[in-house]
């Protein structure tokens, strides 16, 4: 650290330069703190996170195809189900079948998610075991 003292006599002269050496330590004490800090903060509560998975639809002739068209309305294969009281019914006399059949359910891209879950909480309500969703496959490349 220089310091200027009074020195050969009457003529003192002004130091226009700014001394930066405390502001410089003062930043890296400041960056050594927030260092130490960051991973305290950022603590998050330890899950394991499902990874995708794409597997190919099995077809079979049991299983169930309900649709919802983006308007929410609900189809049973290709046919309007007008009612949820009806889906409900319909599922249940499914979910009594050995093997009980796989529900697959095709949502509109543009359908909102009250209408889909009304269709998941309708199946679990008839006590069905397995629930799909099919989507469509990403592009390759």
């Amino acid at each position: 650290m220089a310091m200027t003292v009074g020195g050969d006599g009457g003529d003192e002269e002004v130091v226009s330069s700014i001394n930066t050496t405390p502001l410089v330590d003062v930043m890296l004490v400041l960056l050594i703190i927030f260092l130490i800090t960051i991973p305290v903060v950022t603590q998050t509560v330890p899950v394991k996170l499902p990874s995708e998975t794409n597997i190919a639809r099995q077809t079979k002739p049991e299983n169930i195809e309900i649709s919802v068209s983006k308007d929410g309305d609900v189809y049973w294969n290709t046919q309007l189900v007008p009612d949820n009281n009806l889906l409900v019914e319909k599922l249940k006399k499914v979910a009594v079948m050995k093997p009980q059949p796989e529900v697959h359910i095709r949502g509109d891209q543009e359908t909102r998610y009250e209408s889909v879950g009304r269709v998941i909480f309708a199946a679990q309500r008839a006590a069905i075991m397995k629930i799909s969703f099919v989507t469509q496959p990403p592009a390759k490349g």
